[in-house]
């Protein structure tokens, strides 16, 4: 299990260090959206966000973060 703030930090970190807009969009029914880049990224809210789920974000960022990103 990943912390959902862990996940949204790694995120933001990186695309701090890479130059790349991570902002909130808007608060969808079960999720919130964010805008990585031009790349919406829904992350569901549940405090703790199962590892298969985490995965599954993280390559959702690949468009604007690079291959496999989340790896280095």
């Amino acid at each position: 299990m990943v912390r959902r703030s862990e996940l949204l930090g790694r995120i933001g970190r990186e695309a701090r260090r890479r130059r790349v807009g991570w902002e909130f969009h808007r608060e969808g029914g079960n999720h919130t959206v964010y805008r990585l880049g031009r790349t919406m990224i829904p992350v569901p809210r549940h405090l703790e966000i199962d590892e298969q789920l985490a995965e599954t974000i993280f390559k959702e960022c690949e468009v604007e973060l690079g291959r496999r990103w989340w790896k280095r």
